[in-house]
C-alpha cells in the first residue's frame, strides 16, 4: 500500500491545489493533505480544512490534517532552500512515518522527498495547467476569484446590503451599483414572495427569510466577489416586530449567511411613491423608525445615503469602493 502525503499552508486554498490533491488520489493508495498553520497566521486551521473536506467529500481515501506549529521553531518560507527542506523533513518523519511518497508543484518537494529518503512525484511544476498561487489570490481577489473552489469562494465574498423602509429606492440602487461594478445581485425576496404590504403572514416572513438565505448562498458561490443584497433579514425581522410585535425566529445558519460587510441605509426622504401595494406615507416612516431600531438592537452598523438619487449612488459608490480597496 503507497501511503503518500501533500503539504501547505492553503491560503487559500484554491483549483491549483485541488487538482494537486487529485493527482496524489491517483498515484498513491491513501494520501494525507497536512495543513501547515504557523502561530503567526490568522486564518484558523480548522477552516482551511473544511474548505478542502467539503472539496473532497465523500472520499474516504484522503485524510485532512493540521499541523500547529511555533515560527521560533520551524521556519516559515516558501523559498526552496535545502536547509529549510532538511528541518520540514525532519518533522514531517516524525508526523507521518511509513509514508513512502511526498507530492508537490515545488523544487523543495525533491529536497524534502531526498532528506526523507522517500519518492517526490512532481505535478505541474511549471504551472502551466494553473498559473496561479495563494499570494497572487490575497494579492488580487477578482481577477482571480474563479480559482477558488465553490467551497472557498462563500468565506471571501464581499456583500453589501442595501436597507431602507418603502418606497426609497432601494432596488433601483441595487439594480445600479451591481451594474456599475458587474457584481452580483440578491433581488429583494420580500417583494417577490409579499405582494401586497399590507396583508401578509408571520409564516410569509419566514418564507422570505428561507428565500432571501437561499438565494444569498447561491450568490456567494458565483463568478464575482461583490455581492449587492437589495435589503437583507433585519428588515424582515423589522416587519414581523412591526406587523405582528413579535421576533422573527430565524436558525443561526440562515442569520450567519446573511452577514454583510456594509450596510447603507437610504433615508426616507424621497418622494412617497404609492403603488398600490405599499404602505402608506405614515405607517412608512413608522416602518422606517422600526427598521433602525431593530438595527441598532443588534449592534449594525449603517451608513446613511441620502439626497438626491444622483447624491445617493455617489456615496454608495464611495463607501463601496473604500471597502474594495480594504479587502
Amino acid at each position: 500500500m503507497t501511503n503518500g502525503f501533500v503539504f501547505g499552508k492553503f491560503l487559500p486554498f484554491h483549483k491549483g491545489h485541488e487538482a494537486l490533491i487529485r493527482f496524489a488520489l491517483s498515484k498513491c493508495d491513501f494520501v494525507t493533505v497536512l495543513i501547515c498553520c504557523s502561530d503567526k497566521e490568522v486564518l484558523p486551521g480548522d477552516v482551511r480544512q473544511r474548505w478542502i473536506g467539503e472539496s473532497f467529500a465523500g472520499i474516504h481515501q484522503l485524510e485532512i490534517r493540521i499541523f500547529n506549529y511555533l515560527e521560533s521553531e520551524l521556519p516559515n518560507t516558501s523559498q526552496s532552500s535545502r536547509k529549510v527542506s532538511a528541518v520540514w523533513a525532519r518533522q514531517f518523519k516524525t508526523l507521518l512515518p511509513g509514508y513512502t511518497v511526498v507530492i508537490t508543484s515545488e523544487p523543495y518537494g525533491a529536497f524534502v522527498a531526498g532528506f526523507m529518503n522517500i519518492k517526490h512525484i512532481p505535478f505541474d511544476p511549471d504551472r502551466s495547467r494553473f498559473s496561479i498561487s495563494a499570494s497572487a489570490i490575497r494579492s488580487d481577489l477578482f481577477s482571480n476569484w474563479n480559482f477558488l473552489p465553490a467551497a472557498v469562494k462563500p468565506f471571501y465574498a464581499i456583500k453589501i446590503a442595501i436597507l431602507g423602509t418603502e418606497s426609497v429606492g432601494k432596488s433601483t440602487l441595487s439594480e445600479q451599483l451591481a451594474e456599475h461594478y458587474n457584481s452580483s445581485l440578491v433581488p429583494e425576496a420580500g417583494r417577490d414572495l409579499i405582494a401586497d404590504s399590507n396583508s401578509f403572514t408571520y409564516n410569509d416572513l419566514l418564507r422570505v427569510s428561507h428565500e432571501h438565505s437561499k438565494r444569498v448562498k447561491a450568490t456567494m458561490a458565483g463568478d464575482n466577489p461583490l455581492i449587492i443584497m437589495d435589503t437583507d433579514l433585519h428588515i424582515t425581522m423589522s416587519y414581523s416586530r412591526f406587523v405582528f410585535d413579535k421576533e422573527l425566529e430565524l436558525t443561526d445558519e440562515i442569520s450567519s449567511v446573511d452577514k454583510s460587510h456594509l450596510y447603507l441605509y437610504l433615508v426616507n426622504d424621497v418622494p412617497h411613491v404609492q403603488d398600490g401595494t405599499r404602505l402608506d406615507l405614515e405607517r412608512r416612516n413608522a416602518l422606517d423608525a422600526s427598521h433602525r431600531r431593530v438595527l441598532f438592537d443588534n449592534n449594525i452598523p449603517f451608513i446613511e445615503l441620502k439626497g438626491s438619487w444622483e447624491e445617493r449612488f455617489t456615496a454608495a459608490l464611495r463607501n463601496i469602493d473604500h471597502l474594495i480597496a480594504q479587502k
